[in-house]
């Protein structure tokens, strides 16, 4: 198992701000697995509009959370070193409880099937040890 820091995670995915949203990797098996960190802070510009007065992070961010958490254990793979994993799909969403300014997401996403230049993983999202999203998701790697 390997543990990531922001500079390492930035040598892997091309995301910046202001979608960058991993923290750390807390652990990460090439291929396979990968449980990594976000802090919601309410410093992110999504609050200014969703939503005064009740800040709420939006489902999108969270699925886009989890994408970027899933995308590492499949790039750390030899023959996927150098490129980017795209999001091709996702299915079975579901959003079970709200995330606010001040919760730690937990993103675990285990790669459940890899063929060729496509992989599947489930990833769900947790808050203090509750689930507050889950969903499958296809990733698409390429140049």
């Amino acid at each position: 198992m390997t543990k990531m820091n922001i500079a390492e995670i930035q040598e892997l995915i091309p995301n910046r701000y202001p979608i960058y949203f991993i923290d750390r990797v807390d652990e990460m098996i090439p291929g396979e697995r990968v449980v990594a960190l976000k802090n919601v802070t309410i410093n992110e510009e999504v609050f200014q509009g969703h939503f005064p007065g009740e800040p709420v992070l939006p489902g999108v961010y969270i699925l886009e959370s989890l994408a970027q958490a899933g995308s590492i254990p499949l790039l750390q793979l030899d023959r996927f070193k150098g490129q980017t994993a795209y999001l091709g799909g996702m299915n079975k969403v579901k959003f079970r409880k709200k995330v606010v300014p001040g919760d730690q997401l937990m993103l675990v996403v285990d790669i459940v099937k890899l063929k060729d230049y496509a992989g599947i993983g489930k990833g769900v999202a947790y808050v203090d040890g509750k689930k507050v999203c889950e969903a499958e998701l296809t990733f698409i790697i390429g140049r």
